[in-house]
C-alpha cells in the first residue's frame, strides 16, 4: 500500500469521525435549546402562575405558617387544583398568591369560628355554640374563595368587553401589511387592560421558542371566555391549513361585533326582570305609606269618633 492510499484511508477515517461529531454537536445543541426554552417558559410560568410552596420553607411569623398549613390541610386537591384555576383566571394578584390564601383561610376559619360560637352563646344560649362556631368557620373558610371568583369574574368579563377592539386593531395591522407576531407587538405596545397582557405572554413565549399554535392553545386554555377560546382555536386552524391571517381576522371581527350587540340586547331584556323585585318590595311600599298613609289616618279618627 502506497502513501496516497494510507492518506486516503485516514483522511476517509478522519472526516467519518468528524462527520460524527459534528452530528454529536448539533444534536447536543438542539438539546441544550429544548432545555433553554423549557427552562424560559417555566421562568415566564413562575412570572404569570400562581405561586405555591411549602409554608415551612417560606420563612416568615411562625403562627402564619401554621396557618398557612390549616388551610391546605384542609383543602382537598380538587380544591387545589379549582383555587389554582381561579387564580389565573384572575390573572395571579400579586398579593393573593396560593401560600396568602391558604393563610386567609385558616385565620378565617379560626377567627370567625370563634365569633360564630360567641354569637352562639349570646343568642340561642349553650346549643347555639356548636351551629353559630361550625356557620362562622365555614364563612371564614370559604370567604377568600369567593373574593377569588369575584376577581377571575370581573378580569374575565373585562376580556370579552375589550376582545373586539382588540381583534380590530389585528385586523387593520395584518392588512397594513404586517405579519401576525408584528400585529400582536402592536397590541401589546399600545394596548391596555389583562386582554393585552395575555397577548404579551404569548407574544413572549413566541419570542422564546415556543411555536405560535402551542402559545395560543395555551391562552385559550388559560381564559373561561368562549369567543377567546374559539378565537384561538381559529387562528391555529389558519396557522396550520395555511389559510390567509387576514380573511380569518376579518370574519372573527364581523363575529365578535355581532356577538357583542346580542349580548347587549340579552342584558338589556333582563334589565325589566330585575328591576321588577326591587320595585315591588322597596319602591311601591314606601309610596303606598306616603300616598295612603294620611287618607287611612283621617279614616281611623273618624271611625274612633
Amino acid at each position: 500500500m502506497d502513501l496516497l492510499s494510507i492518506a486516503l484511508l485516514v483522511a476517509s477515517v478522519a472526516a467519518f469521525f468528524g462527520g460524527i461529531a459534528i452530528v454529536v454537536a448539533n444534536v447536543a445543541q438542539a438539546g441544550l435549546g429544548r432545555v433553554k426554552v423549557t427552562r424560559s417558559l417555566q421562568a415566564i410560568d413562575t412570572v404569570y402562575g400562581a405561586a405555591v410552596g411549602d409554608p415551612d420553607a417560606r420563612g416568615g411569623p411562625v403562627f402564619g405558617n401554621r396557618v398557612a398549613r390549616l388551610g391546605r390541610a384542609a383543602t382537598s386537591p380538587t380544591a387545589l387544583a379549582r383555587l389554582r384555576r381561579r387564580l389565573n383566571l384572575a390573572g395571579n394578584p400579586p398579593n393573593w398568591t396560593v401560600d396568602r390564601i391558604f393563610e386567609l383561610k385558616g385565620l378565617g376559619l379560626i377567627c370567625l369560628g370563634i365569633i360564630g360560637v360567641i354569637l352562639g352563646v349570646l343568642v340561642f344560649g349553650a346549643g347555639g355554640a356548636v351551629a353559630g362556631g361550625l356557620a362562622g368557620a365555614a364563612a371564614g373558610y370559604f370567604a377568600p374563595d369567593v373574593v377569588v371568583y369575584d376577581l377571575a369574574e370581573r378580569r374575565q368579563d373585562q376580556i370579552r368587553r375589550t376582545l373586539p377592539d382588540i381583534i380590530d386593531t389585528l385586523v387593520v395591522s395584518v392588512e397594513a401589511g404586517l405579519g401576525f407576531d408584528a400585529a400582536l407587538a402592536q397590541v401589546t405596545r399600545y394596548g391596555r387592560g389583562p386582554l393585552a397582557g395575555e397577548f404579551a405572554r404569548v407574544l413572549q413565549e413566541i419570542q422564546i421558542g415556543r411555536s405560535r399554535v402551542e402559545a395560543l392553545r395555551a391562552l385559550g386554555e388559560r381564559t373561561s371566555v368562549v369567543e377567546l377560546r374559539a378565537f384561538c382555536s381559529i387562528v391555529v386552524q389558519a396557522t396550520e391549513l395555511g389559510v390567509p391571517m387576514a380573511t380569518v381576522l376579518r370574519e372573527q371581527s364581523s363575529q365578535m361585533r355581532v356577538r357583542r350587540r346580542q349580548r347587549a340586547e340579552e342584558l338589556a331584556q333582563k334589565v325589566p326582570v330585575k328591576i321588577l323585585f326591587p320595585l315591588i318590595f322597596c319602591l311601591l311600599p314606601p309610596l303606598f305609606i306616603v300616598v295612603l298613609g294620611p287618607g287611612v289616618l283621617n279614616i281611623i279618627d273618624l271611625i274612633g269618633r
